[in-house]
């Protein structure tokens, strides 16, 4: 599975009442991908597969691979309880999804060999290859992710630790076990402030949170990127994206809580965020509201 451009995590939209609002998220994927992306990730961190139950995580799956259409990969988020990860793997399965990213597994601390096996399992449950998550309670080693590189539905690794001498040699074992199919991806939070140094180890693909509600400029960072014009791409990373990390950081879960501002400060009505996420306050979305501002005047 090949991927060609800024990874697109698409939010959930809720409305009225909290239920999700299918034909609002139709569209948002679908300007999503008239934009550019490279990959379509519906109900995984951004979209917030916290919060979904199994059956709203298979709806929201359904309706972006309906309206993607088979135009670039969709990849269904998957994780948490054994259990739940199970039940969602097989339901993105069922709604045509073309592969998994799998979450940490819930809270529990684990030895390596017990990660593995919750990775074996979610393999198990479906035909559906999968990407690893490597965040929190989910840490991959080098041994491990060559290990799993031996299995062909595993297809990739996204790094959301940003330990870049630990994923360095993961590239590399991956590279030893024989695999010149396999997809890395920077995901930390905001991942565009971290690409440089990911690029220079060899992973040039990233997701992007800030593409779903301000795709324009992201298009425009990732193409001063990949383009090497460092100019473009310190005056976004100055003007916009270091703003929008420091507005991040000031409340937890704000990494999802911004982008659905964002959305909303431009008339798209996503709703807010479920529990236990919470809006920015006013003052601070008329901040992020300046942000964006300073984004587009530099287009």
């Amino acid at each position: 599975m090949r991927f060609d451009g800024i990874l697109f995590f698409p939010v959930t939209p809720f409305g009225e009442g909290g239920s999700i609002d299918h034909a609002l998220l139709a569209a948002h994927v679908d300007a999503g991908v008239a934009h550019g992306a490279g990959g379509v990730f519906p109900a995984c961190g951004t979209g917030e597969f916290h919060a979904l139950s199994a059956g709203e995580a298979t709806a929201v799956v359904r309706t972006a691979v309906d309206r993607v259409a088979g135009r670039v990969p969709v990849v269904a988020g998957t994780g948490g309880p054994l259990g739940h990860a199970l039940e969602v793997a097989r339901g993105a399965a069922d709604a045509g999804a073309d592969a998994l990213l799998v979450l940490p597994p819930y809270l529990v601390g684990t030895p390596t060999a017990g990660l593995l096996a919750y990775v074996e399992a979610v393999v198990a449950a479906s035909d559906l290859p999968v990407i690893v998550y490597h965040r929190a309670n989910a840490r991959y080693t080098p041994d491990a992710m060559r290990q799993l590189a031996r299995n062909p539905r595993v297809i990739g690794f996204k790094d959301g630790v940003g330990d870049i001498g630990t994923t360095q040699l993961i590239v590399r074992a991956v590279a030893e076990a024989g695999r010149d199919d396999f997809a890395f991806f920077n995901g930390l939070l905001t991942a565009e402030l971290t690409q440089a140094a990911f690029r220079g180890i060899g992973v040039d693909l990233y997701s992007s949170a800030a593409f779903a509600m301000a795709p324009e400029i992201a298009t425009a960072f990732y193409r001063a990127s990949t383009t090497g014009d460092d100019a473009a791409r310190l005056a976004l990373l100055d003007a916009f994206y270091t703003p929008l990390v420091n507005l991040r950081d000031e409340t937890p879960g704000f990494g999802v809580s911004l982008i659905k501002a964002g959305l909303r400060l431009q008339g798209v009505p996503v709703g807010g965020v479920r529990a236990p996420l919470v809006d920015p306050t006013p003052a601070q979305e008329r901040r992020l509201a300046d942000v964006l501002d300073a984004g587009r005047a530099l287009l």
